[in-house]
């Protein structure tokens, strides 16, 4: 079971880090992290391929987590 994990573990951080790398950075500084650059929240707005884009990275970041969590316990 720990290997399966392990190995899922490995799949899932590798997907995560692509699609951090995919997001534009057009919303660069502090700034940007609170929607003041632009007119839009930081999950809201943009077309359709960010926002699913945004919703990937949030459903694989918390895949991450409870497996990272999940595996903590195991061992």
């Amino acid at each position: 079971m720990e290997a399966v994990l392990s190995i899922l573990q490995i799949f899932v951080s590798v997907i995560t880090i692509v699609l951090i790398l995919m997001h534009s950075g057009k919303d660069a500084g502090l700034s940007g992290a609170f929607g003041v650059g632009s007119g839009t929240g930081p999950l809201g707005g943009g077309s359709n391929t960010e926002r699913n884009l945004n919703r990937w990275t949030i459903f694989f970041g918390i895949v991450f987590i409870v497996n990272t969590i999940v595996l903590v316990r195991i061992a």
